[in-house]
């Protein structure tokens, strides 16, 4: 007679916990409560969020990335231990009874707390792009060291790990990560430095903060995921395509060496890569809507274009001289983007500024932390002067 078996309940810590990744892990967590039990949360700033969270959940660790916050959320949950800055976060990503560190926190704030994790024997789930398309050797020569595991929770990265499945790079022929084409799939390209911040903010799929928005406009976004294939999945970047497809219901897909592709399919919510990455390698029932094909009127694919829309190339480009390039087009990009979100800059702009400062960087190969963290520090500063003598 076969024994019940007990389920596996994994302790998980989230940071960036008051986001929209944050706030989809939480949905989890209350979906599958046997399967997912949080043990701490932080957040940037959004002190009220976080502090409704960790009474609903009962979390006792937490932390605030702004130091001025401390005080008032240690009075907002009393009895909690109450951490604060980047020290907080590395607090948190070490917890000793923690299995999970999920990072979902916007910039390079969540790249020290993710060495930590590994370095402490916790595995991480990955949300947060900056982590390895700018140390993304470093990262995954942690995890392997340790051996811990970098599980991706993007919907593209993950879906992509579901059909991979552990197998060999060396049977990968391509790895086809979809793009919805973001709002200005067909706008063409003479309208494009005419574009509003309220048209870029419109994105026909996903509801997402307003810098990622921008990013998917631009296609910086899938750019990114470029390079973090790369690194997560052991292949080089002439193995790492882009396709669009606009209705967001394929998620990704996978070519073999023998030609067959596996693609995985779902509705359009972020909860999914979340579970996964949790949950894996175990697949457990949740309350999520399931794919209805009979309603799915079609599914469609084309070519991104890319004389108008050059992240794509600037993105491969970095992805393939590796090095600190890779650092300086994030950092480069986010200057240029929040120049933009200031009515400071056109839309296109935002790649000419990327492409400027990879063309004034000195590229280091191999570089450690410092040097990464260097490299990002260097590319704002020039992106900062280049808005600059746009806007003089």
């Amino acid at each position: 007679m076969d024994q019940a078996v007990t389920p596996q309940l994994k302790r998980v810590v989230v940071l960036g916990s008051t986001g929209s990744i944050g706030e989809s892990a939480l949905k989890v967590a209350r979906d599958i409560p046997d399967r997912m039990k949080l043990v701490g949360l932080a957040a940037l700033r959004s002190v009220d969020k976080l502090a409704q969270q960790a009474r609903e959940f009962g979390v006792r660790h937490l932390a605030i990335s702004d130091g001025a916050m401390h005080s008032q959320l240690r009075a907002a949950v009393p009895g909690a231990e109450v951490h604060a800055g980047e020290e907080g976060l590395v607090e948190l990503a070490t917890l000793p009874e923690a299995d999970l560190v999920l990072i979902s926190i916007v910039g390079t704030a969540g790249l020290r707390p993710a060495l930590a994790a590994l370095e402490a024997g916790k595995d991480i789930a990955v949300a947060s792009k900056e982590i390895l398309v700018m140390a993304g050797e470093i990262v995954m020569a942690t995890a392997a060291r340790h051996g811990r595991r970098v599980l991706p929770v993007d919907s593209e990265h993950n879906a992509i790990f579901q059909c991979l499945e552990d197998r060999d790079p060396v049977t990968v022929r391509r790895i086809i990560l979809t793009a919805s084409g973001g709002p200005f799939r067909k706008l063409p390209a003479e309208q494009l430095a005419a574009v509003t911040i309220e048209q870029a903010l419109r994105h026909p799929t996903w509801e997402m903060g307003r810098k990622i928005t921008i990013d998917s406009a631009t296609l910086f976004n899938k750019g990114l995921e470029m390079i973090e294939a790369r690194w997560l999945f052991g292949v080089g970047m002439n193995r790492v395509d882009v396709i669009v497809h606009p209705q967001s219901i394929v998620h990704s897909m996978v070519e073999f060496i023998d030609h067959s592709v596996l693609a995985q399919l779902s509705k359009s919510d972020m909860c999914f890569p979340i579970q996964y990455a949790v949950t894996w390698p175990e697949r457990v029932p949740n309350t999520l809507e399931s794919l209805d094909f009979a309603k799915l009127s079609k599914l469609e694919f084309e070519a991104p274009r890319l004389a108008d829309f050059p992240a794509l190339d600037l993105a491969r480009r970095a992805g393939e001289e590796g090095g600190t390039l890779p650092s300086v087009l994030n950092a480069a990009n986010e200057v240029a983007v929040a120049a933009f979100l200031a009515r400071r800059l056109s839309f296109p702009a935002i790649w000419e500024i990327v492409a400027r400062a990879m063309e004034a960087h000195v590229c280091e190969e191999h570089p450690g932390l410092e040097q990464i963290l260097a490299a990002d520090a260097w590319a704002r500063q020039f992106a900062i002067e280049c808005v600059a003598a746009e806007v003089a």
